[in-house]
């Protein structure tokens, strides 16, 4: 884990922005999005840096366990099972656990975007 800057005026799930490579990256939780309490921040969480249509993102994880491939038969789509979490895309099995598949371009809701796109240009000071 790094230094996560505060962002003000940012939607509540983002924790703050990291810079990579010069990049200014918002840095979501996931657990705040799902209605989860936040544990106390520490060296050993890990951010996992995601491409969305809008822009990058880093998302605040305990650990990474590894990468689950799963083909598009074995996904139950998740509009039925978990309503109201338009963000989450799809739920599939893994061994005994279930997978959730978020969507990040609709991780954030519209009114939550246009908030992060107002703090991300005010703090570099380009409103």
């Amino acid at each position: 884990m790094v230094e996560v800057t505060p962002l003000p005026k940012a939607p509540a799930i983002v924790l703050g922005v990291v810079s990579i490579h010069g990049i200014t990256v918002p840095v979501v939780s996931i657990r705040r999005r799902v209605g989860l309490s936040e544990g106390e921040a520490s060296l050993s969480d890990q951010l996992i840096v995601a491409d969305t249509a809008s822009r990058l993102v880093a998302l605040v994880v305990d650990a990474v366990i590894g990468v689950v491939e799963r083909s598009t038969e074995e996904i139950v789509q998740a509009k039925g099972i978990v309503p109201g979490a338009e963000y989450v895309e799809g739920i599939a099995r893994h061994e005994e656990d279930m997978l959730f598949i978020h969507d990040l371009d609709r991780f954030l809701s519209q009114d939550e975007e246009s908030q992060l796109h107002a703090a991300l240009a005010k703090g570099q000071g380009t409103e």
